[in-house]
């Protein structure tokens, strides 16, 4: 979760229990790891211009390169951060990584888009999206080519937390976590946003233990491309939509509940397309998922271990592996992130270890698209950690020191 941030534009917070985790560590001035064997210091960020974006009327970059720009070995590298947390971000960061050594460099920042504290890239890989997490929520359309701003759109709730792009490439999708809300808006040729299309608001189940409404907090789409599935961390349910492509209107066919105070808080699918992996934040769990891609129905298994031990450790997000083979899970409590061998076609998940992710509070891991390298980015150290990947054993290396980026939540590598 985030810091206890609040936004300018409404003044609102959806952190409920960092604070109360690390008192006032995530509001504080965040320092970056400190140098040690095992927990290498963060790389301070490499100088650049600052780009300057201006979200009403949306404003173009001056960053000094663009994606097309970068031999094929320096890959872009976005970053999301809270921009209204003390010592946070000014805006998207910009970066580059070595895709051989996993290096990251700094290439400036992306201002003028609000608390963009999770981000997304059209199929295409022409334009990002960010959620605008504040009381007032919104989603802003970025040109990549030249890292022009082509606005932002209401999301009809409050604290958006995820966003993802619809495979077709037509449709965004949102989770607002304050409102327990989840809203689609129709994407055009050059990238940019249309008014909304659908908002539907979770109101059933009752919420759960511990919880004083629906909380959704991820929108993601069924590898078939056949249904979106909301994560509600409130009520304990993911909630199965079908999506009409034509009219951008959604429609429930089924949900699926963990157990009561759980906390589902992120749905990661095999490649397989017939199962799923689910982090439950509340209870430091996961569960395996089996995914029935006609009827879009999701059946949840039985609660398993993280490998973190005793206490909470919020489970974050999963990352599975492009053949299938590893499943990676990010432990913010425990600062780690837990290896599984995944067996049974995706049926099974057999824990392995845990690695020390060389950061505090690892919220979002994310692979880059040859799978050779996992980034994590940590919140609370404002650091990204990078690792290689062994494909064979699935284990992982740390590659360098983390870079350090304010508030790091999101780290997007292409």
């Amino acid at each position: 979760m985030s810091s206890g941030a609040r936004a300018s534009r409404g003044g609102w917070s959806r952190r409920r229990f960092v604070g109360a985790l690390a008192g006032a560590g995530t509001a504080a001035a965040l320092p970056a790891c400190a140098p040690s064997a095992s927990t290498p210091g963060p790389t301070p960020q490499t100088p650049a211009d600052t780009t300057t974006a201006r979200r009403t009327p949306a404003g173009t970059s001056t960053a000094p390169r663009s994606p097309s720009d970068e031999p094929s070995r320096v890959r872009p590298l976005y970053l999301g951060t809270y921009t209204s947390a003390k010592s946070g971000g000014r805006g998207i960061g910009l970066a580059t990584y070595d895709a051989e050594t996993g290096r990251i460099t700094g290439a400036g920042t992306l201002t003028g888009v609000e608390n963009p504290s999770y981000l997304a890239v059209h199929p295409s890989d022409r334009t990002l999206y960010a959620v605008n997490e504040s009381d007032d929520g919104a989603v802003t359309a970025v040109r990549l080519s030249d890292r022009k701003v082509l606005g932002d759109r209401s999301t009809g709730g409050s604290g958006p937390c995820h966003v993802s792009v619809h495979p077709g490439g037509r449709w965004l999708l949102s989770a607002n976590y304050g409102s327990g809300s989840v809203a689609v808006h129709p994407i055009d040729a050059s990238g940019s946003l249309g008014e909304r299309t659908a908002l539907v608001t979770h109101s059933g189940p009752r919420p759960g233990p511990g919880q004083q409404g629906p909380h959704a907090h991820q929108f993601v789409t069924s590898p078939d491309a056949g249904h979106v599935l909301a994560v509600d961390l409130g009520t304990d349910t993911v909630h199965t939509y079908r999506l009409d492509e034509r009219k951008g209107t959604l429609t429930e066919v089924a949900r699926a509940h963990t157990r009561p105070g759980a906390g589902p808080r992120h749905l990661t699918f095999h490649p397989g397309g017939r199962h799923a992996y689910l982090a439950n934040e509340t209870d430091n769990t996961v569960a395996v998922c089996a995914y029935a891609p006609k009827t879009g129905r999701l059946s949840i298994g039985s609660p398993q271990p993280t490998g973190t031990g005793p206490g909470t450790s919020y489970p974050a997000q999963f990352a599975v592996t492009s053949d299938g083979s590893y499943a990676y899970l990010a432990n913010r409590g425990d600062n780690s992130l837990t290896r599984y061998a995944v067996e049974a076609d995706g049926a099974r998940l057999r824990l392995l270890d845990t690695v020390a992710v060389a950061g505090d509070f690892p919220r979002q891991i994310a692979f880059s698209p040859d799978g050779a390298l996992l980034f994590a980015a940590n919140q609370r150290s404002g650091t990204v950690s990078v690792f290689h990947v062994d494909r064979r054993s699935g284990e992982l290396r740390l590659a360098g020191e983390p870079f350090a980026s304010p508030v790091a939540v999101c780290a997007v590598p292409l």
